[in-house]
């Protein structure tokens, strides 16, 4: 893929994020993609607990998302956090509330309007040790191993270039650092339609990678440890991301965890 349709694939998401974050009907293409459903009951799906959807500030939660990487991340107090892909900061908030005063949450996104509304999310409710960043994930705004821990959800899958991605991953990472990811894998070969259908790559399904590809990139980058666990039961909400597609039957929500030596 060339750098001129890299960068038309980040345009493209960066709008329909960006719509997201000014109120749009959704990333997903259909009238019941995956917007449509009350954000609460969203996140339900994806497995955050009541407890964690009370905990963040108000709007924080967009109901975006393909799993909940806290489930995996076993955050510690005082290790800093960053998150790939913060959107309106709802794992970074409940990062924060996990390792507490003494340590960090950065969260990175490309979309001014996700920052904007993280930000405020942030003054809202009195946060000190979060810092919101504007940059690319395939270009990380951070210095050489200054994290121990890396969450994202359902955003690595929107790169054109993952393995940029999980190079600069493992480039922030401190050595014994951990990567806890929920993102969406390719279990079978996707269509050839699929995969040139835009909306369907802004709604976090025709941009997986298959889990063989996946590990490889993970391996090639340098992690070690490599465990990618894909959950069949996503796939009944990944059904409603698309209704009457069938792109279902070609790729499901994954768990996804590495470190690095």
């Amino acid at each position: 893929m060339s750098d001129n349709n890299h960068d038309a694939i980040r345009s493209t998401v960066r709008e329909a994020y960006a719509s997201v974050a000014e109120g749009g009907s959704g990333c997903c293409s259909g009238d019941n993609g995956c917007g449509s459903q009350p954000e609460s009951v969203a996140s339900q799906r994806l497995g955050y607990s009541d407890e964690e959807l009370d905990a963040a500030p108000d709007g924080a939660d967009l109901g975006l998302g393909c799993g909940n990487p806290q489930a995996i991340a076993a955050l510690q107090a005082g290790e800093t956090v960053l998150d790939l892909g913060s959107g309106a900061g709802f794992d970074c908030f409940l990062a924060a509330r996990a390792v507490g005063d003494s340590g960090r949450v950065i969260g990175v996104d490309m979309t001014p309007e996700m920052l904007a509304k993280a930000r405020e999310n942030a003054r809202k409710g009195g946060y000190r040790n979060l810092d919101f960043r504007l940059g690319e994930i395939e270009h990380l705004p951070l210095a050489d191993a200054s994290v121990e821990v890396i969450i994202s959800n359902c955003v690595i899958n929107l790169s054109p270039d993952k393995a940029q991605v999980f190079r600069e991953a493992y480039r922030v990472l401190r050595p014994g650092g951990r990567l806890a990811i929920s993102d969406v894998v390719a279990t079978a070969e996707l269509p050839e339609a699929v995969r040139r259908d835009l909306a369907l790559y802004t709604g976090c399904m025709a941009g997986a990678s298959s889990i063989d590809e996946l590990e490889r990139t993970l391996r090639e980058a340098g992690f070690e440890a490599v465990r990618i666990a894909p959950k069949d039961e996503s796939r009944e909400f990944i059904r409603d991301w698309a209704p009457g597609r069938g792109v279902e039957a070609y790729v499901a929500s994954a768990v996804i965890e590495a470190s690095k030596p």
